[in-house]
């Protein structure tokens, strides 16, 4: 028992630790190729910052050689010409030299060690054209024209200039493959990062769906199965069961499940037998209160009433010989005569009402228009029925329609009683229906509730509809054979 038990703990715990793996798993997965798109992106920015770099040393070195042309051709035009309209164009390109020559070396020494060192002397050498070349010459024009506007002078610097040029060229060259191979780089690690990526989604992806399809076979589809198996038991089929074959917790639902199903299953069947039990209990009591005053009506009639109805006989022919002198004795005699009549009557009456020999004799059409022509209100009787019907539905039918009646005539004040009765699929409806005032409650009043049991009794059941001063409605349906008969 103990060892069950156990089984039972480790496999109620198992779906949820399997859940916890899964969910470790795909976390380990997904957090690694985090770490290798991470990774993955440091690099591509490093390849990017490295190409980046090299563009602004291209594109500062390719401005100072710009700078360069501008101070070797303005210098020249000024030489030849001495037109001091070249000395403007001269001065600001020396500035702008100097100052982008600061900038190529900053950022040539963040960048390749021997491409650092080349910028430092092409920097050098313009500034030593500048300085030992290009002013020297420009102050040397302003003193004596003549003696700066020859061939070699010009030609000087123009050599000058083309070797720096030359060196220009050569930097720009390394630089260009320099910023190349950093593109390509990071080409390659964009390509990385692409391919870790799309490595870890797909894993992930399919982690993912494993997971969805573990969650639905354990889970998800018992869990339906459940929902399907519930809704078939609240429609009554209570025969229904799972199989226990679901792990961990799913199974313990399964299990739990089949035991409710058990037990209700157990409930109806005992609550069938003890309603049937009740049922048969009441028809009993029905037919043994039926058979009790059938009983007395007879010993009424054939007995009581009869030995009456002698004693008036007798009370009549003894009046009929008293002499004529005696009146006062004869009057005497004859309000004992009508007395026992009346007693007679009354007897006839009780005697109709616990069990009518007209519901015997002529059946339940002859006897509900028996009581229309007693009742104190009009009453309008149809019965459609073919034959005579069970001696049950017709006591019980008489007695609702009785009781109905004087309901209609003593409480509701009702001026027209309508009675219907007919019979359809095995099965006799009955409809009373008064305009009186309504309101009737039927737990309150012992009539109804006792017309309720025995409709009950015969398997049938008693509606009852009676709204204020709306009148009151009584709807009886009783089937023609008893539960249990062929």
């Amino acid at each position: 028992m103990v060892a069950a038990v156990r089984h039972r703990r480790r496999k109620g715990g198992s779906l949820t630790r399997r859940a916890i793996a899964v969910s470790v798993l795909v976390s380990l997965v997904i957090g690694l190729a985090f770490v290798l798109l991470a990774q993955s992106v440091g690099d591509l920015n490093d390849e990017e910052s490295g190409a980046s770099h090299a563009q602004e040393v291209l594109i500062a070195a390719n401005r100072l050689e710009r700078l360069l042309i501008d101070v070797e051709t303005t210098e020249r035009g000024f030489v030849i010409t001495s037109a001091p309209e070249f000395l403007p164009a001269w001065h600001q390109a020396q500035g702008e030299f100097l100052r982008q020559a600061t900038v190529l070396e900053r950022l040539a020494a963040g960048g390749d060690p021997g491409q650092a060192r080349r910028a430092q002397e092409i920097v050098a050498a313009g500034t030593s054209y500048i300085r030992n070349y290009s002013i020297p010459v420009v102050a040397a024009t302003q003193r004596d024209p003549a003696s700066a506007q020859t061939v070699a002078v010009t030609m000087q610097g123009k050599h000058q200039v083309d070797a720096i040029r030359d060196s220009f060229g050569q930097f720009m060259n390394d630089e260009n493959r320099i910023y190349m191979a950093g593109q390509q780089s990071a080409n390659v690690a964009s390509s990385q990062a692409f391919g870790a990526a799309s490595a870890s989604v797909a894993a992930s992806i399919v982690l993912i769906v494993l997971s969805g399809g573990y969650l639905i076979r354990s889970v998800v589809r018992p869990v339906r199965q459940a929902s399907a198996m519930a809704g078939r038991v609240t429609g009554g089929d209570l025969t229904v069961r799972m199989p226990e074959t679901g792990p961990g917790e799913v199974g313990g639902l399964e299990r739990s499940f089949n035991s409710m199903a058990d037990s209700l299953e157990t409930s109806l069947a005992e609550r069938r037998r003890a309603a049937s039990d009740l049922a048969a209990s009441r028809a009993r009591v029905v037919a043994a209160a039926d058979e009790s005053r059938r009983r007395i009506e007879r010993d009424l009639h054939d007995g009581t009433q009869q030995r009456l109805i002698s004693l008036a006989l007798q009370v009549r022919a003894a009046q009929a010989r008293l002499p004529a002198e005696q009146s006062r004795l004869a009057e005497q005699w004859s309000r004992i005569s009508d007395g026992l009549a009346e007693v007679i009557d009354e007897l006839r009456e009780v005697s109709r009402g616990l069990h009518p020999a007209v519901l015997e004799r002529g059946g339940l059409g002859p006897a509900l228009r028996a009581l229309a022509r007693r009742a104190t209100i009009p009453v309008d009787v149809s019965v459609d029925a073919d034959g005579r019907l069970p001696e049950h539905v017709e006591v019980t039918i008489y007695y609702v329609v009785s009781e109905a009646l004087t309901n209609a005539a003593k409480h509701a004040h009702a001026s027209l009683v309508r009675v219907d009765v007919r019979v359809d699929d095995g099965v006799a409806r009955l409809l009373v229906r008064d305009d009186g005032e309504g309101g009737a409650i039927p737990s309150r009043g012992s009539g109804l509730i006792g017309l309720s049991d025995r409709v009950g009794a015969a398997s049938g059941r008693l509606e009852i509809a009676s709204p204020p001063a709306g009148g009151t409605t009584l709807t009886a349906t009783i089937p023609i054979r008893r539960a249990g008969q062929a």
